[in-house]
């Protein structure tokens, strides 16, 4: 996140260099969001912000500490909410008002709380918990997501000031430079290697302040050095342009798939502080020479506002035309309304609150903070109003009959569950916390449903799409007298075929789940185990036409395992896929319901492994294929009997699978017969 630009009367002296430097890292943003196939790695421009904030904020914190011996942690955030507050609240109260014209109903509830959570700088948090949960997977992006790095920020600057206070206190006492050198050098390595330890293993690393505070340490110890003198102008001029290299090449080699940050940001960052370092250096053949340009200078002082607007006009956008993408003429358009609005914060925004100083001291600071998040949460309650208009729908079982009507054409009475609701619907065990997560790798006590007493213990192995039965099966366990037993997993497939993680590498934990289930089971002797599994699931070896013989091959040798122990094996084909933004296109399109249907054989695109797996079972496995109840004359609704059938693209809503249950039974019956 750019910070604000800063002026001659709180800094050492202007560097326009250092403007030209966030006019790179804002346009590498830029790009990158309107178009990223132009520049797959620009995110890394967020990265050379932080490392120009560590080195601008350090060097006041360190002139002020070495100067007057103290820090004025109040006069430091005045600073702070002064320059960036402001255009920041004017953004997010925009983008509130437009959401709740532009947006679907159905990410109004999420885009309220990414409000409420940019407005109280805690974004970063929100994201890195949605980023850890399997069930917001295909949760769409808000239009004001990117304030993540401003919490990084501001966040930061919860602990740097507090580490010049206690060098301030140590100085008095005889400590020198070297003692705030260890505590910043010590701080910059812890979060280092938390941050290469946690990239590619933990989801939310990206959003972390632990696993980014070593990017603005970098130009804090950065700060410390160049306030005691330059580097020689022989080093510095080839050492600018290195620095530039460095970006660019991390800004076109980098993509969506690089482990990020870790390792990988070591090239964006070092190469940031070697720009800075550099400094000003004469003559044309230097790299300050370009970013010391009147139309560099010009666009690192709109960066901030530059970088807070872009974001949002795009995703509106795209809420709007309803594409995956801009394209390069309606990018060029948004680009250029970014560069405009921009500029009128700027001038209108933050120079007059800047140069009119109207925030003073620290309560000044803590009123205009709190002022900000008060009223951007009342236009999150406008959002809600919206939302709660429309989410008001009672189950009524003369209404909402689900299956019995395939194949008929929609009623218009309302669809329950509601599109703003259909993501809630989940089964209950994952109230009761029965699904396990990725990082697990054996049970340790699973969920036991119905009597202890049961006739029939039934176990259920697989992952969320296996998951997603256990309401119909409940109610098949109510009136059989079954006690279910369950084993499900997120996003591992029930195969002992080593298969790709969430991040891509091997999903270790899902292999040894799997194989720990195996002995579960021989100790639990079910009566019989229902499995199911998504289809896209990948092994982590071989192509396309490698993924069913190879996962079969995995399922038989688990199934075979079983079968020693165990009762008959049903395995329930994968259910049809749906449109990513099936919700969505439900909540937009209630007058024409067919709009939001898809091809059969779009559906069913993809091979279920498991029918593959029964076909090489000599006996004691069995397929049963319930597609026939989602699809009707060639193609598969969103909303079946006025019940919506999809929660996201590829899982159930609770509601129809519970109104399958018999239809569930009757299938099991046929085939185990």
């Amino acid at each position: 996140m750019p910070s604000a630009p800063t002026t001659a009367a709180v800094e050492r002296r202007f560097r326009p260099e250092v403007q030209g430097l966030r006019a790179v890292a804002v346009v590498l943003v830029l790009v990158y969001h309107l178009e990223p196939s132009l520049l797959p790695g620009g995110y890394v421009g967020v990265d050379v912000f932080f490392v120009i904030s560590g080195f601008l904020i350090t060097s006041l914190l360190y002139r002020e500490a070495s100067g007057q011996g103290r820090i004025s942690v109040a006069r430091f955030y005045a600073r702070r909410v002064r320059r960036l507050l402001p255009a920041a609240t004017v953004v997010l109260l925009a983008t509130g008002a437009a959401s709740y014209f532009l947006l679907p109903v159905t990410r109004l509830t999420d885009t309220m709380w990414q409000l409420i959570a940019s407005a109280a700088y805690v974004e970063n948090l929100y994201l890195a918990r949605q980023a850890v949960d399997y069930l917001a997977a295909e949760t769409a992006p808000s239009p004001v997501q990117h304030f993540w790095s401003l919490s990084v920020e501001e966040q930061f600057y919860l602990v740097w000031p507090l580490l010049f206070i206690v060098w301030a206190a140590l100085r008095r006492r005889g400590a020198g430079t070297r003692t705030l050198v260890a505590l910043l050098g010590s701080l910059l390595a812890v979060s280092l290697l938390w941050s290469v330890v946690a990239t590619g293993g933990e989801p939310s690393a990206y959003f972390l302040p632990t696993t980014r505070a070593w990017e603005l340490a970098v130009g804090g110890l950065l700060a410390i050095g160049l306030a005691h003198g330059r580097l020689p102008e022989r080093v510095r001029l080839p050492l600018g342009w290195a620095g530039l290299a460095a970006i660019v090449a991390s800004a076109v080699l980098y993509d969506a798939s690089t482990p990020f940050p870790g390792w990988a940001a070591l090239l964006p960052v070092l190469g940031s502080a070697a720009v800075i370092a550099a400094e000003h250096v004469p003559g044309p053949l230097s790299a300050s020479a370009p970013l010391s340009t009147a139309p560099a200078r010009w666009i690192g002082d709109l960066s901030y506002s530059l970088y807070l607007w872009h974001w949002p006009l795009i995703v509106l956008v795209l809420a709007v035309t309803g594409g995956d993408g801009l394209g390069l003429p309606l990018a060029a358009a948004v680009g250029t309304a970014s560069v405009l609005l921009a500029w009128a914060t700027k001038v209108w925004v933050e120079d007059p609150v800047r140069d009119h100083r109207l925030v003073r001291g620290g309560r000044g600071a803590l009123a205009a903070a709190v002022s900000g998040v008060l009223v951007v949460a009342a236009v999150g309650a406008a959002l809600y109003v919206r939302v709660d208009r429309v989410e008001s729908v009672e189950f009524d079982p003369s209404v909402h009959v689900g299956p019995q009507a395939l194949g008929q054409a929609p009623t218009g009475d309302p669809v329950y569950p509601s599109p703003v609701r259909a993501e809630e619907d989940l089964p209950v065990l994952y109230d009761d916390d029965c699904q396990a997560s990725q990082e697990a790798s054996a049970p340790e006590d699973p969920c036991v449903y119905g009597p202890e007493g049961a006739e029939r213990t039934v176990a259920v192995v697989g992952d969320s799409h296996s998951a997603q039965w256990v309401p119909a099966l409940m109610e098949l366990g109510e009136e059989r007298g079954w006690r279910l037993v369950l084993y499900t997993k997120s996003s591992c497939a029930f195969t002992d075929t080593m298969t790709r993680g969430p991040e891509g590498g091997p999903y270790e934990s899902c292999r040894a789940w799997n194989r720990a289930v195996v002995g579960e089971l021989a100790e639990l002797e079910p009566d019989l185990v229902v499995a199911s599994s998504s289809t896209s699931a990948v092994p982590l070896e071989g192509g396309e036409d490698d993924r069913v013989p190879m996962l079969a091959e995995g399922m038989t040798r688990l199934w075979d395992e079983i079968g020693e122990a165990s009762g008959p094996i049903v395995a329930v084909r994968d259910t049809p896929r749906q449109r990513r933004d099936v919700v969505e296109c439900v909540a937009g399109n209630a007058d024409d319901l067919d709009a939001c249907a898809i091809p059969l054989e779009e559906a069913l695109e993809r091979d279920d492994p498991q029918e593959e797996a029964v076909g090489a079972m000599a006996d004691g496995a069995a397929l049963v294929d319930m597609s026939d109840l989602f699809c009707a004359d060639g193609a598969c609704p969103a909303v079946i009997g006025n019940v919506m059938v999809y929660r996201d693209s590829g899982h159930i809503t609770s509601t129809y699978i519970s109104l399958l249950a018999d239809h569930l039974g009757e299938r099991i019956d046929e085939a185990l017969a």
